[in-house]
C-alpha cells in the first residue's frame, strides 16, 4: 500500500506543479482504487495531499512574485462556508452515488480543459491593466463558492475551475493564474479539512503521509519545469487521461460496486 501511495502521490504532485490545478481530480480515485481507502476516508486524505502539494508548488511562484494575494483571499473566503455545505451533502450520499458524481465531474473537467483557450485580456481588466473589482467581485465570490462546495463534497482543490476564472474572468496572465490558483487550492483544502474534521482521527497516517510527501516532492520539481513545457499539450493530454479514468470509475462503480473498499 505504501508503494502504491508513493507512485500515485508522484503523479498527483507532477500534475499540480505543472498545471496549477487539475491533478487533484485524480487524487480521490487514486486513493480509493489504487491505495484502497474507502471514499469517506479518501476525501479528507485527498485534501491533505492536495493542500500539501499545492503549498509546495506555490513556493517557487511566491519567490517569483506571481501570486495575486487579494484575488486568492476573495476566493478562499467565499469558499469557506461553501466547503462546509459540500461536506455535509457528501456525508448524506451513499458511496456509490458519490463516486458516480465524481466521475461526472471528471468528464466536465476534461471537456473544459480540452476547450480552454489562453486569454490575454478578460472582462474584468480595467483600462490601466488592473482589476475592475466592481465588476469582478460578484464573479469572484460566486466562483469561489462553487469551488469551495466541490472541495467539501469531493475533496478536490478546484484548480480546474479557478485557473480559467482567473485567466478569462479577471484577465490574469497564464503564469499569474496558475500561481494564484495554487494559493486558492491551499485555502480551499484547509476549509475542506475543517468540514471533514470528524474523519481525520480515522485516517491511515502512514499511507496519507507517504502519498503527501511524494506529491510535495514531485510538485516542487514540476514547478521549475512548468515554464519549459508546452502547457496546451500538457492540458490536452491530461484531459484525455481524466476522461479515461472517469470511464473506468463509472464502469467499476456501476458493474462491480462491491470493489468499493
Amino acid at each position: 500500500m505504501a508503494l502504491a501511495a508513493a507512485l500515485f502521490g508522484v503523479l498527483i504532485g507532477l500534475l499540480l506543479g505543472l498545471l496549477g490545478g487539475g491533478g487533484s481530480i485524480l487524487a480521490v480515485p487514486a486513493l480509493v482504487y489504487g491505495v484502497g481507502l474507502p471514499p469517506a476516508a479518501a476525501v479528507p486524505a485527498s485534501l491533505v495531499v492536495v493542500g500539501a502539494s499545492a503549498a509546495t508548488g506555490l513556493l517557487t511562484r511566491v519567490r517569483a512574485g506571481l501570486v495575486r494575494w487579494r484575488v486568492a483571499l476573495v476566493f478562499g473566503l467565499a469558499g469557506l462556508p461553501a466547503a462546509f455545505g459540500g461536506g455535509a451533502v457528501g456525508r448524506l450520499l451513499p458511496e456509490r452515488w458519490l463516486m458516480l458524481g465524481f466521475a461526472a465531474l471528471m468528464v466536465v473537467v476534461a471537456v473544459r480543459m480540452l476547450r480552454s483557450a489562453v486569454s490575454s485580456g478578460g472582462a474584468c481588466r480595467s483600462g490601466a491593466g488592473g482589476v475592475n473589482w466592481r465588476v469582478c467581485l460578484p464573479r469572484s465570490v460566486l466562483a469561489g463558492a462553487l469551488v469551495g462546495f466541490l472541495t467539501g463534497l469531493f475533496g478536490v482543490g478546484g484548480g480546474f475551475v479557478v485557473v480559467p476564472a482567473l485567466s478569462v474572468g479577471l484577465g490574469l496572465t497564464a503564469a499569474e493564474a496558475v500561481a494564484t490558483s495554487l494559493a486558492i487550492i491551499v485555502l480551499n483544502s484547509a476549509s475542506g479539512l475543517a468540514a471533514h474534521s470528524s474523519a481525520l482521527a480515522d485516517l491511515d497516517l502512514l499511507t496519507v503521509g507517504v502519498f503527501a510527501v511524494s506529491a510535495m516532492a514531485a510538485s516542487l520539481a514540476a514547478g521549475s519545469l512548468a515554464t519549459r513545457l508546452p502547457a496546451a499539450l500538457l492540458r490536452r493530454g491530461f484531459a484525455v487521461l481524466v476522461l479515461a479514468v472517469a470511464a473506468g470509475v463509472a464502469a467499476v462503480t456501476l458493474t462491480v460496486p462491491e470493489l468499493l473498499p
